[in-house]
């Protein structure tokens, strides 16, 4: 039997993933990675610190170098973008350098990733005004705050990225402002959670604006303005717009694959297109939500490992299935520490569930050990069956937080009930947890709350 030729557009996690799958699997097979840079397999994720300066090398965020994936086997065509998909000749069309070029395929697994969203703002190309999403993106940042050493920041957007970057920026010594459509930072959470991140970045220095949209940037020498529509403006040095991200999409499109949630690539849980031989993972395509029994666009790093992973798997014939994402999730902001995992209550409430949601405020410690801090936890439950739905949590960087919301993934994972997280085996002493982990105090206190109801 000829050996298979497998071709994968896309470089990072997900890209990454299947062709190690496909090495692990099969040793024989001809396994190419395009990226359409010269970074492969970087941790985007990592960006915002290297910019902070906490990572002092950008070299350190790459998960595996160059040399290291060639090792495994995997030939890399790096500074090679592919711009058309042609599956009746399984011919991929690239481009390199001013040379175009078509590359033959048996099976193709596109793994474009995502792109910044671009709100309609006027003045985005403004010099001083960045995007972050590629190391490309982070080397043009890094550069201007060299040799401009810029004063005053504007930060478009409160999610994850702007978050963290306004975090960044603080450390490099640059006063920040940042601006948010939405009523508070941190949407992902619910208002009042939003408002104790939000509390976090003003006591670390950071001006918070919400509930205002910038409608353009204007220019006067090297001093940009940043208008919102309530009529303020606000000066700045340099500008980041973190205004979300969208699934990179067009190249499945030349090839005639459909797209669903969010313009996302339509794939079924085999990460497998509607064209024969051609599979799609990671940001660019959409992710079936374990709860909701539906695809949804959850741009996740980790979904896209797990994703690529599945692709890699089944291009060699096999019928691995992804097993769903909770959009499980979390942010360090300075001290403080935001986690979600699965529904909110509004989203459980519209996907058909009776949600109670109960919050807990307690110590993440036994409070007699000194050094213990408040954590704030909120339980989403059916109330009628009991099904655990969701969680999410604020604390201190020290109070476990990401793995306290771990654990409530796992439970969401295997569709436990709420009651039956008391029934956990959880680790305890007193300068870390209590016999009663504050994940199970707070399952108790929403099946005591569910009872009062019934």
């Amino acid at each position: 039997m000829p050996v298979k030729q497998m071709l994968i557009i896309g470089a990072s996690d997900a890209g990454i993933s299947a062709a190690l799958r496909i090495r692990e699997l099969a040793p024989e097979a001809e396994v190419t990675v395009m990226a359409k840079d010269a970074y492969p397999n970087f941790s985007i994720c990592g960006l915002p610190f290297y910019l902070s300066g906490e990572v002092t090398d950008w070299r350190k965020l790459a998960h595996r170098t160059a040399k290291e994936i060639t090792e495994q086997g995997i030939r890399l065509l790096l500074d090679h973008e592919a711009t058309a998909v042609d599956p009746a000749a399984k011919q991929v069309s690239v481009r390199a350098g001013g040379d175009v070029r078509r590359i033959e395929y048996d099976k193709l697994l596109i793994a474009t990733g995502a792109e910044s969203i671009k709100p309609p703002i006027e003045g985005l190309d403004a010099p001083g005004v960045f995007f972050l999403r590629w190391m490309a993106d982070s080397f043009a940042i890094k550069r201007f705050m060299d040799q401009k050493q810029p004063k005053r920041a504007v930060v478009i957007g409160g999610g994850y990225i702007g978050l963290e970057m306004a975090d960044a920026l603080t450390r490099r010594q640059i006063a920040v402002t940042l601006v948010e459509f939405a009523p508070e930072v941190l949407s992902t959470l619910d208002p009042d959670l939003g408002q104790l991140i939000r509390a976090e970045l003003e006591s670390g220095g950071v001006r918070v604006i919400t509930g205002k949209a910038v409608q353009r940037i204007s220019q006067n020498g090297s001093e940009l303005r940043v208008h919102t529509d309530t009529g303020e403006t606000e000066a700045a040095d340099m500008v980041l717009t973190a205004a979300g991200a969208r699934p990179a999409a067009d190249l499945a499109q030349t090839a005639g694959i459909g797209t669903g949630a969010a313009n996302a690539i339509s794939v079924d849980r085999t990460m497998a297109t509607q064209i024969p031989g051609i599979w799609a993972a990671g940001d660019c395509a959409q992710t079936w939500h374990r709860i909701l029994e539906r695809h949804v666009y959850l741009p996740l790093g980790t979904t896209a490992h797990k994703q690529g992973r599945v692709a890699g798997e089944n291009m060699l014939g096999g019928s691995c299935e992804f097993q769903g994402s909770l959009g499980t999730q979390a942010v360090k902001v300075f001290d403080r520490v935001a986690a979600r995992t699965g529904l909110k209550d509004k989203d459980a409430a519209e996907a058909g569930f009776d949600p109670l949601t109960v919050p807990l405020v307690t110590p993440d410690h036994k409070a007699y050990y000194p050094g213990a801090n408040h954590l704030h936890i909120r339980i989403t439950g059916d109330r009628s069956s009991g099904r655990l739905l969701g969680a999410q949590m604020v604390g201190h960087r020290t109070s476990e937080v990401s793995k306290r919301i771990d654990i409530l993934a796992a439970a969401l994972y295997h569709k436990m009930h709420v009651r039956e997280l008391c029934n956990l085996d959880l680790s305890y002493t007193p300068p870390l947890s209590s016999p009663w982990d504050p994940v199970q105090a707070a399952a108790m206190t929403w099946c005591g709350s569910r009872g009062k109801q019934h």
